[in-house]
């Protein structure tokens, strides 16, 4: 099992390429900034929420079940932000 640190720098990362990709899209489409805004207010929510189940797993005193609380949370992460970028996709697709 990776580091409990490795595994929240990720989240921090993915929300940061989320961050990024939506003040690029408020800058090149100005028009649809409070939608974009929204989106990174839920990208935050959800890293919050991430974090929250990274510290607090099920069953800390078995290792299996630690292990695959943890499995589960890197393909949740994979998801969430999956649909945050595919959220965005559709924004700046919408006319």
């Amino acid at each position: 099992m990776a580091n409990l640190r490795v595994l929240k720098k990720q989240i921090d990362y993915c929300l940061e390429e989320v961050v990024f990709d939506c003040d690029m899209a408020i800058c090149f489409q100005p028009s649809k900034e409070e939608e974009i805004m929204n989106l990174m207010q839920e990208a935050v929510e959800m890293r919050n929420e991430f974090f929250k189940k990274a510290m607090n797993p099920a069953e800390p005193h078995n290792k299996s079940l630690v292990r695959k609380h943890y499995a589960a949370l890197r393909r949740e992460i994979g998801e969430g932000f999956g649909q945050m970028f595919e959220k965005l996709s559709a924004i700046n697709e919408a006319k």
